[in-house]
Parts: C-alpha cells; structure tokens; sequence
C-alpha cells in the first residue's frame, strides 16, 4: 500500500505537471547520461527482475513453485491428479512428489525424447501413481519433430530455436508422437485434473489450446506454466495467456523465488518480458484467499 501511495501521489504521478516533478527528472536524466550509471542501473534491474520471478524460473528448487503444492492443499480436496507435461528427468515431479507424500496423489508425466524419457523411467517407473508417458503434447494429435541440442536436454522444443547468442546449438532432432490433454484425459477417464503444469520451452500455449474441453467444463483447478525467452522464438506473447485464462475467469498470479504469488489484476505491455519466469492460473471455483 506504501508504494502504491507512492505511484498514485502527486509527485510521481505522471498526469501532474509539478515543476519539482520535472526538475527531479531533468536532473536525473542528467545524472544518468553516461556508461558507468548505465551499467550501475542495468545490475539493479536485472537484481530487481530476478526478485519479482523474472528470470529465476528455471530450477524447480528457486523458483518458488514449491507454493503450487500449498495452494493445492488449501483449496482443493485429495485425492491429487497432477499432470506434469515437460517433465524432462522428474525436477518437477520429485518436488510434487516431497510435498504431497502423505496425500493420496496421481502424477501423469509427458515426456516425448527418448533418451530423456528412459531417464524418467529408469528413476520412476517402479512408483504405482505415477504414470510415465513417452509423447509430446500440443494442441492436437499427430507426429512432430522435437529439436534439442544435446540428449536430456531441459531445452527441447518443438520449435528450432535460435540459441546462437547463448553459445547454444540445435543440432539434434527427432520424431515424436504428441496428443492433447483434452484427448488423453478422455481416454484414461480422467475427469478433473488438480494440478496442470506445462513446461514445453515456447509451446506452453499450444498445450492449453488443446485443454480447451477440461477448461470449459471447469475441470482445471490448477495451472502453471512457463513464460520466457522460448516464446520469442514461437513468436506467442503474454497476451496471449492473459486473454487465454480471462476467458475462463481465472486468477493470474506470477510466481516469485520468495514464494509470494504477485496478482497480475490486467494486461499491460509491460508483462511482455521475455525472461523465464513462473506463473499460475486458479479456477474461479477454488475458494482460495489471495
């Protein structure tokens, strides 16, 4: 409420025309004209961006997404269905698995590269409710080329990415099978899914357009997802998500390393940044208190 004030109050206000207002930013306009500020400034959005979850969501362990499963317990009834798509060698998986172990819970993993696959199963397969799929999921049924640029990579995409300038290279492909979640979940007689997390670097929105069936039932209670740098190169914007969940009248929340959910009340440009960060999505049924 403090900062708010703040925003909201004349001095920063940005309809005022307060020449004190104008004199301050002249000067720090001034001030800031040269590379060792720039530099200086550069370091503490970066820090600033890291604390609001921007940038920090690639390990499962900092990224604060421990407080998915604190949600899941206080709004939604055991037994758990998590579906884990991307699940690549089980980060997510062994998270759901250390905070929901005295709770009756079914994880569905999708995994669709083989060599990443046999890693999962290798570590997993001897655990009755999880269950270990060897495809891909998108936004319909069919055979698709998975790209990555070395095996178990957390990088694989349907999409060629273009990682030059991070010294990365995709030089490794391979045909998958993909399906839906609205067909798998018809076909395993799945009926409400707890908890749907999509990590699929880019194709996260493409996995939710064939949910859509789940969705419209209101049969999602959960969702978090991944939004980041991937979705430069398939070229889907934030927008895109935000417009996505409204139509289902869910709340939005960022995730932070801290654990605390920021509220995201309205789309704004500004959420257009393309640094891998967490978010999450709640069913207007859930009766949780944010």
């Amino acid at each position: 409420m403090f900062f708010r004030g703040i925003i909201k109050g004349t001095f920063l206000d940005k309809h005022t025309k307060s020449p004190l207002r104008q004199w301050i930013k002249n000067r720090l306009v001034n001030m800031t004209g040269n590379y060792s500020t720039q530099y200086l400034l550069e370091e503490i959005v970066q820090t600033i961006h890291m604390l609001q979850g921007l940038g920090s969501g690639t390990e499962v362990h900092s990224s604060g997404e421990r407080i998915l499963f604190h949600v899941l317990k206080q709004c939604v009834m055991p037994p758990y269905c998590i579906i884990d798509v991307g699940a690549n060698r089980g980060q997510f998986l062994q998270l759901a698995l250390d905070n929901l172990s005295e709770f009756e819970t079914f994880v569905h993993c999708f995994e669709p590269a083989a060599e990443t696959f046999k890693c999962l199963h290798d570590s997993y397969s001897d655990y009755d409710r999880i269950i270990l799929n060897n495809c891909g999921i998108a936004k319909e049924k069919g055979i698709a080329t998975l790209y990555y640029d070395d095996p178990c990579s957390g990088f694989a995409s349907l999409t060629n990415r273009k990682l030059d300038h991070h010294g990365i290279q995709f030089n490794s492909s391979e045909a998958i099978t993909i399906t839906t979640i609205d067909d798998y979940c018809f076909e395993n007689s799945i009926n409400y899914i707890s908890l749907l997390k999509i990590d699929i670097e880019g194709h996260e929105f493409d996995a939710l357009n064939g949910t859509r069936k789940m969705f419209e039932n209101n049969a999602v209670g959960i969702v978090s997802f991944e939004f980041g740098g991937c979705n430069v190169d398939t070229r889907t914007f934030f927008q895109d998500f935000w417009c996505f969940f409204d139509k289902y009248n869910m709340k939005l929340f960022r995730i932070t390393p801290s654990g605390f959910l920021y509220p995201i009340e309205s789309y704004n440009e500004i959420h257009e940044r393309m640094k891998i960060a967490n978010f999450m999505a709640v069913s207007p049924v859930l009766k949780y208190p944010l």
